[in-house]
């Protein structure tokens, strides 16, 4: 269900995030522009998204996602345009709150299902 995404720090090395393919509503906000997006994978370094026909963003302006995930509980991050292909956007994440974290950090465990993966990929993060 997840699948390994290869990133680079300003050293070269190589890190790889897992991205959980997980659908949930979605809404970016742009300024006044609140767009409900689907959710097409999460992982701990961003999102990637599908916009709906007529939906634009500005690439060079920050974002904010908030994807719920039931009930109150929800995922909010900052994050700016990293790649776009036609209706699918890359967002890669500046800030997140401690809450958001944590269940970020929940959400990924449980696709995981590896405890020592998870504590990779939380050790990459601070890198």
């Amino acid at each position: 269900m997840s699948d390994t995404e290869q990133g680079s720090d300003a050293s070269d090395n190589q890190r790889t995030f897992t991205r959980i393919f997980f659908d949930a509503e979605t809404v970016l906000t742009q300024g006044d522009n609140v767009l409900l997006v689907q959710l097409i994978d999460i992982a701990f370094k961003g999102i990637l998204v599908r916009l709906l026909p007529g939906q634009q963003v500005d690439p060079g302006q920050t974002l904010d996602a908030t994807i719920h995930l039931g009930g109150d509980i929800q995922i909010c991050m900052n994050l700016n345009v990293a790649n776009q292909h036609e209706d699918m956007l890359g967002l890669r994440c500046n800030n997140i709150d401690l809450d958001s974290l944590t269940h970020l950090r929940r959400l990924v465990e449980l696709n995981l299902g590896d405890i020592s993966l998870l504590e990779r990929e939380l050790s990459a993060l601070q890198a």
